[in-house]
């Protein structure tokens, strides 16, 4: 269960990092559109898990790769941003959110079945 310290810590690195990828990285993807969809911190606030949506790519765990390769340039603009406002700038992880995708998957599995309706047998 995250903390009430946990949680804030969160939101604030979800929104700044949010605004870093559409300031300074919007076009460093070859076009693809990513989303920052949720950010979780570990309990002594030195990682952040952050997760990512991407969309308009080939290759969406590529893209991914290439945000984690990054990650340095990420946290010290992480760093400026919130420096003022916590303790340390946590390490930064980042994983390709599949929620969509997934929703997608089992949304087209249920359109697909074939179910017939049960007869009434109550005669």
């Amino acid at each position: 269960m995250n903390s009430q310290r946990q949680h804030k810590y969160s939101r604030l690195i979800l929104k700044d990092i949010a605004e870093l990828f559409q300031r300074n990285y919007s076009n460093s993807f070859g076009g693809a559109f990513i989303t920052i969809t949720d950010v979780e911190v570990s309990p002594d606030l030195s990682i952040a898990r952050v997760y990512v949506s991407v969309l308009a790519a080939p290759d969406k765990q590529a893209v991914v790769d290439k945000i984690q390769d990054m990650k340095g340039a990420i946290r010290g603009e992480l760093g400026r941003k919130i420096g003022k406002q916590v303790r340390i700038v946590p390490d930064l992880v980042f994983f390709l959110d599949e929620t969509e995708d997934r929703a997608e998957r089992i949304e087209k599995i249920i359109g697909d079945l074939d179910i017939k309706p049960e007869e009434d047998t109550n005669d």
